[in-house]
């Protein structure tokens, strides 16, 4: 059952028969599915295993992995999944990743509550950027003491051109990939799609996956780790050029979203060149 302070796993409660024999009593409550099956697999993760650009896992109250799907194993780089359960996300992704996984892991179990749909980008060997959405549950038992969580992180898709409604978004996102170094509000960009807000926010998660606001930080942020690479440029010059206000909102929203300074960024890219 799911409802706005987590998802609570029903207990399996154990009784008697007649006859002597023991059986529970969720055996027939369907999200039984999310426990593990006699022979140890889960059939979710089995599920999502074969869906390669989204990671699944399930976390115990000390972050410790439980179950992952098959694209989680690879993007560790871990060679099979019991190198990865018992491990929590800081000993598995090396770096800021994985201590980034780690603090919202510790905020979902110490507050209880929900992340949705939260932005991040991630570095490949070569520096380049790829972008998901993370969702993290709180897990409860029946007595509501949080127990774990389990999250996904969806890929952001790369081309969004196919989609059947692009050409309804095409104005207004053309208009933020040429105007990302300005102050730029939704109702404007909404306007230049001749949409009311409410419904260019709807198209938007739709076409692109995220909001408006999100589509704008992506925007502005990619924008930055191409200009990171000029070693001309100061890191204000690339805030201004990038549409923060200063240094100081620009490397709090790149920390926010990525981990990482954008110097520290600069620093890797220029030491691996």
């Amino acid at each position: 059952m799911l409802d706005r302070d987590g998802l609570v796993l029903c207990g399996t409660w154990h009784t008697r028969r007649p006859d002597g024999v023991w059986q529970s009593e969720c055996m027939d409550d369907p999200r039984e599915w999310l426990r593990p099956a006699p022979d140890g697999s889960w059939p979710l993760e089995t599920l999502l295993d074969s869906a390669p650009d989204l990671i699944f896992f399930v976390k115990d109250v000390q972050g410790r992995y439980v179950s992952v799907n098959d694209t989680l194993r690879r993007r560790s780089g871990a060679q099979h999944k019991r190198d990865v359960l018992g491990r929590t996300a800081a000993e598995v992704f090396i770096g800021e990743p994985g201590r980034r996984f780690n603090e919202q892991d510790v905020q979902t179990v110490r507050e209880g509550r929900e992340l949705r749909d939260v932005l991040e980008m991630y570095f490949g060997p070569q520096g380049e950027p790829s972008w998901c959405l993370t969702h993290k549950i709180p897990l409860r038992n029946a007595a509501g003491q949080v127990v774990g969580l389990i999250g996904i992180s969806r890929d952001v898709p790369a081309t969004i051109e196919r989609h059947e409604d692009f050409a309804r978004v095409a104005e207004a996102l053309s208009y933020m990939h040429g105007h990302y170094d300005q102050p730029l509000r939704v109702p404007t960009l909404a306007a230049r799609a001749g949409l009311s807000e409410d419904s260019f926010e709807r198209l938007m998660r739709r076409v692109c996956h995220m909001t408006p606001q999100q589509f704008l930080i992506k925007v502005r942020l990619d924008a930055a780790v191409n200009l990171l690479r000029e070693p001309d440029l100061s890191i204000s010059e690339i805030a201004h050029a990038c549409g923060y206000s200063d240094h100081s909102a620009f490397t709090r929203k790149f920390r926010s979203v990525t981990g990482i300074s954008p110097q520290a960024y600069r620093e890797r890219i220029m030491s691996a060149a």
